[in-house]
């Protein structure tokens, strides 16, 4: 007798080992990163291909977010969604050929098991992606590849469940044969969703233990020499709920920045901060430290930042959301990226600009990244006077202030 579960049980299998595929790129990526170093991303849809640029910032936005892991603040990185989606479609090829294998001989209710659950990663896939549009604003290419993985699961899924159900509906005359099509026990139900179960939690528990322990690195990157702002020069932002002092030490043209910034604010600890700014213009036209303009137009960015005070956050806000248009017109030359901001904010600030008093501040500031020996890179973040190493403001962003402020995330 024909197998009319066979091709869908196929589709299912296929979509199950793409996603087994892309999981495991996603979940070495990240395990990768827990060395709290650099490394590259596996960010194609060709499995194990080299990521282009671009392609790479989508993954690390993705990887780097709040979105990427859960457990954040009881673990240094938290555990890795891509591991859990990993466990389940191991879970999922292995049920797919135990059916491949079966053939009519497997259960009505193993077919409708696979093909009810089998909604679940699809559904998943949904919720992600929608963060993925309308928080992150970008899509990692290996995250598509899973979604389209669990497309063709639950298509194949639910197909070969129904096509199951349709042959129970023309049965032969005669009857079965033995063996074909049997009906399991319910509790094998349930025996499938604990077998679900031991599949995500025994490599959920493996990886925990595995984790290294960064709590006493955590506060060994140095403190501010001269905290104290006597010249009263950096700028207060505004937050909702001030409860710990907290530093930044930020280029508003500087794509490192705007990602801290994003990753302050999805973690909810932006408003928990008492938040002073110290701009560090990367551009030679205001910053003696450097001796070329690596992010040209920053100074005028910098001194905007300071016109707009007591809105400066809105103003850098502002800024790091259109940070590419104002790269780009910072290269054009000053004329063109002073239109843009004269444009948003009005001529009043686009004089202030030029003002003495406010490339003083600006120089005052910088005189006080110099007195505390910052590095001439940005962002630095500090706490109080304690300074948060580069390699604990991304992945272990939320463990590092558990440990070090545990109120601003509460």
């Amino acid at each position: 007798m024909k197998n009319v579960a066979r091709t869908p049980t196929i589709v299912a299998l296929v979509g199950s080992v793409l996603g087994l595929i892309f999981s495991g790129y996603s979940t070495s990526d990240y395990m990768q990163h827990l060395d709290r170093q650099l490394h590259a991303v596996h960010c194609s849809f060709i499995p194990g291909m080299p990521a282009a640029a671009e392609a790479d910032s989508g993954c690390r936005a993705a990887m780097y977010s709040a979105y990427s892991a859960f457990f954040r603040e009881t673990w240094w990185g938290g555990i890795p969604i891509s591991l859990w989606a990993l466990a389940v479609y191991a879970f999922y090829t292995a049920f797919a050929v135990a059916l491949l294998v079966g053939g009519l001989r497997a259960s009505r209710r193993a077919y409708m098991f696979f093909g009810i659950t089998s909604v679940f990663p699809v559904v998943m896939s949904v919720i992600m992606a929608v963060i993925s549009a309308v928080k992150l604003g970008s899509f990692c290419k290996t995250c598509i590849g899973m979604y389209i993985a669990s497309i063709l699961l639950v298509a194949g899924g639910v197909w070969a469940w129904l096509a199951i159900r349709k042959l129970q509906r023309v049965a032969p005359a005669d009857g079965w044969p033995e063996g074909y099509l049997p009906d399991a026990k319910p509790a094998w139900i349930g025996l499938w969703l604990i077998g679900m179960g031991i599949s995500v939690l025994l490599p959920t528990l493996i990886y925990v233990t595995a984790l290294p322990d960064y709590r006493p690195r955590l506060a060994s990157c140095g403190k501010l020499p001269e905290p104290a702002d006597t010249n009263k020069a950096l700028l207060k932002l505004a937050t909702a709920h001030p409860k710990r002092p907290a530093t930044l030490f930020v280029d508003p043209l500087c794509p490192t920045c705007k990602s801290l910034h994003q990753r302050l604010e999805a973690e909810g600890v932006i408003d928990n901060l008492d938040l002073s700014v110290a701009l560090f213009p990367l551009d030679n036209t205001c910053n003696w430290m450097i001796d070329r303009a690596l992010h040209a137009g920053s100074c005028v960015l910098a001194r905007a930042v300071l016109c707009a005070d007591p809105r400066s956050r809105e103003a850098l806000d502002w800024m790091y959301s259109n940070q590419e248009e104002l790269t780009r017109l910072g290269k054009s030359g000053e004329p063109l990226l002073r239109a843009r901001v004269r444009e948003r904010f009005g001529a009043e600030l686009d004089a202030c600009i030029d003002a003495k008093s406010t490339k003083l501040r600006l120089n005052n500031i910088l005189q006080y990244s110099v007195n505390n020996h910052i590095p001439v890179s940005t962002p630095q973040m500090y706490l109080g006077d304690q300074r948060i190493c580069d390699e604990d403001t991304d992945l272990g962003m939320r463990f590092t202030l558990g440990q070090l402020a545990p109120e601003v995330l509460r």
